[in-house]
């Protein structure tokens, strides 16, 4: 054995036994047991391939204690400017309905408590009246997810030995390899395909129900982040509604109303006559992650008598923030000013480039103000390009971003052209110190 093997066999007998390291820790006797043995079993490893290790081994303990001690769910600071960003939770919440969050997880609530006879209540009842009121439905329910809605839409119009029609050009895969085809095989429904990819006209629909007798329903399916353009063509809601069967219109976005969106709007699929009218509430919404229904009493009905919907239904959290956020849109100016998502679309340029300029300020030479455009995200108005200005860094972007990633909280940028970009679009006023402290490390 060398004299190099003899100093790394010695350095590995002097290690401290775990015990002994976390005797040194001041913390729960697991997390010091824990973060002790991650220490030694780095050095050792380090020792083996012959690098010096860590230099002071119980410092290095205290470290892994405090990544053990650190929550693994953290609030992170976007900066990306995709405003519904999947990865990153997709909407933030508007103050009232984090404030309602916080009221509903202090104690008990009235959850399914109908607080005048004292009888059990329904949990949809805190929602249903707020959205009957903003889109004109008769009748309304709440799941976990817009994904849960359309199964259960699906399941309660159709289900077991029925069809439902869809065309070709809306079979499309969403994220997380959520497929129609795939959802409606669960529903335990059929599959009917009509039309072509790019084009699907009422004949279609119609010779589908003129040859099948065992149709529940024809479902209309929001193509998310895929669109068709060009030689298309498609049947509008209201043309499907003719037809006399149950429509089923997964419209997505969630999106209440309002000039200069091209997003379809629940109250219009309602005011079509569609059954059940199903979409995310963590998009355009701009609530918590949910899926609602609304639609037809009867159709609303049988989704409730569903057992998907037990399986499926939104926990008391999720229904407090979305209620506080259904209660914005009553005054729309309010809504547009206080829902942060609709606050980030439309941002005027004045204001991104007056906080653009304070967050390169406070960088200083590294930071140059550019031009650039992000996305909405989260599968909605998928063409919408957001252009305004963003800060550019200099330097290697993967190593930036590595950096900012590790900052706390970590702050989240987007890397464009070989530049880690920072988006004003998606930060507050209060954000932007916080986010120059952190490039500056």
């Amino acid at each position: 054995m060398g004299t190099g093997d003899d100093a790394a066999a010695a350095g590995l007998r002097s290690l401290p036994a775990v015990h002994e390291l976390a005797a040194r820790l001041e913390a729960p006797h697991a997390l010091a047991v824990a973060a002790a043995r991650r220490a030694i079993d780095e050095h050792r490893t380090a020792r083996l391939a012959g690098q010096p290790g860590s230099g002071d081994l119980v410092a290095r303990a205290r470290e892994m204690l405090d990544e053990l001690e650190r929550p693994s769910l953290r609030r992170v600071i976007n900066a990306t400017g995709v405003i519904l960003h999947t990865n990153l939770g997709r909407a933030p919440l508007a103050a009232q309905a984090r404030d309602a969050v916080a009221r509903a997880a202090e104690g008990y609530s009235n959850l399914e408590l109908d607080l005048e006879s004292g009888e059990r209540g329904s949990r949809h009842a805190h929602v249903e009246r707020l959205l009957c009121e903003l889109t004109g439905a008769e009748a309304a329910i709440v799941v976990n997810n817009g994904a849960a809605a359309v199964l259960l839409a699906a399941a309660a119009l159709a289900g077991p030995g029925r069809a439902i029609v869809v065309a070709r050009g809306q079979l499309v895969e969403i994220g997380g390899g959520f497929r129609i085809p795939e959802v409606i095989v669960q529903s335990g429904a059929r599959l009917i395909e009509v039309g072509t990819t790019n084009r699907t006209r009422v004949a279609d629909y119609e010779r589908a129900l003129r040859t099948n007798d065992d149709v529940g329903a024809i479902m209309r399916v929001h193509q998310s982040n895929f669109r068709t353009v060009g030689f298309v063509e498609e049947v509008p809601v209201q043309g499907l509604c003719a037809l006399g069967v149950p429509v089923i219109d997964d419209v997505g976005s969630g999106w209440v109303g309002g000039a200069g969106v091209d997003e379809p709007a629940i109250a219009a699929s309602v005011s079509a006559g569609a059954a059940l009218v199903c979409c995310s509430g963590d998009k355009l919404l701009g609530g918590p992650q949910a899926g609602l229904m609304v639609g037809r009493r009867e159709a609303v009905a049988a989704a409730r008598r569903h057992p998907l919907a037990r399986a499926m239904r939104i926990d008391k959290l999720s229904l407090a923030a979305l209620e506080a956020t259904l209660r914005l849109y009553r005054d729309p100016a309010r809504a547009r000013e206080e829902i942060p998502v609709l606050a980030m679309l439309a941002v005027d340029e004045e204001t991104l480039a007056a906080r653009a300029e304070r967050l390169a300020a406070g960088i200083g030479e590294r930071a140059h103000v550019i031009r650039a455009a992000a996305k909405v995200g989260g599968g909605s108005l998928p063409l919408l390009e957001l252009e305004g200005p963003v800060v550019a860094l200099d330097g290697e972007p993967e190593a930036l971003a590595r950096a900012l990633r590790a900052n706390e909280p970590p702050v989240i940028g987007r890397i464009h052209d070989g530049q880690l970009l920072l988006d004003p679009r998606t930060l507050t006023d209060e954000q932007v110190p916080l986010v120059a402290r952190a490039v500056l490390g």
